[in-house]
């Protein structure tokens, strides 16, 4: 009975942590004992066709006490790129190759799409992965965590919006972004796409996005989702 419940419980956290989403609607469970599925919104991918492509990051979060195990998307149309960021290590493996936390980037790489988005979704496992193994001289640094990405999501609603993420004290700002999202059952059209703009500014250890949004995001959940990304490296 108490696993019973802490299987509730567990589920009743993901459904408060993303957007609702029908049963079967990713696969991102699937071949994992014990997952907790979290589904995300609606990311809007800059639909410009430029060379190079500009691309849209995004991150999703598991429950505490919970790495990553699996990962999908659904695309609104098919000209769309989709991946994420994995860790070195050895073995390819939950809690080594991902963490609590998985950072999707998406690219479009169509030609006439007005209004590009992906839904991204991860299964959530207990406890982390990875085993024991025999530590390799070459001579050189070994690839470590000298980035740390520091991410703030903040509701949009009509008008105009200032969104700061900074880094911490011993810090130092070394890239930024900011995706918009929208937490719909379908994808967005274009007109609800195009009510949303921002401009960004980077200095110091912060990063400054103005957000303006109109009043077709009346009664619409829309996000911004700014990122810092901060080093200690010297």
């Amino acid at each position: 009975m108490t696993a019973l419940r802490s299987a509730w419980c567990l589920a009743v956290i993901a459904a408060l942590l993303a957007v609702a989403a029908p049963a079967g609607a990713a696969n991102e469970c699937d071949g994992l004992q014990v997952c907790v599925p979290v589904a995300g919104p609606w990311v809007v991918v800059p639909a410009s066709t430029s060379t190079p492509r500009p691309h849209v990051e995004y991150q999703l979060t598991c429950p505490r006490g919970h790495v990553v195990g699996g990962l999908d998307a659904r695309l609104s149309v098919r000209g769309i790129d989709v991946s994420f960021f994995g860790r070195l290590g050895s073995p390819v493996n939950p809690g080594i190759t991902t963490t609590r936390w998985a950072v999707f980037t998406g690219t479009y790489v169509g030609q006439s799409d007005r209004a590009p988005t992906f839904r991204p979704f991860i299964g959530c496992m207990p406890g982390s992965g990875g085993g024991s193994r025999v530590p390799t001289s070459v001579g050189a640094f070994r690839p470590a965590q000298s980035v740390t990405r520091r991410v703030r999501t903040v509701r949009v609603r009509p008008g105009t919006t200032t969104v700061v993420q900074r880094c911490t004290a011993g810090e130092r700002l070394v890239g930024a972004s900011h995706a918009f999202a929208f937490a719909t059952r379908t994808p967005p059209g274009a007109s609800l796409v195009s009510s949303v703009s921002a401009s960004q500014q980077a200095s110091g250890k912060s990063v400054v996005v103005r957000v303006r949004g109109d009043g077709e995001l009346a009664g619409v959940r829309a996000f911004v989702q700014v990122h810092a990304l901060c080093s200690v490296s010297r």
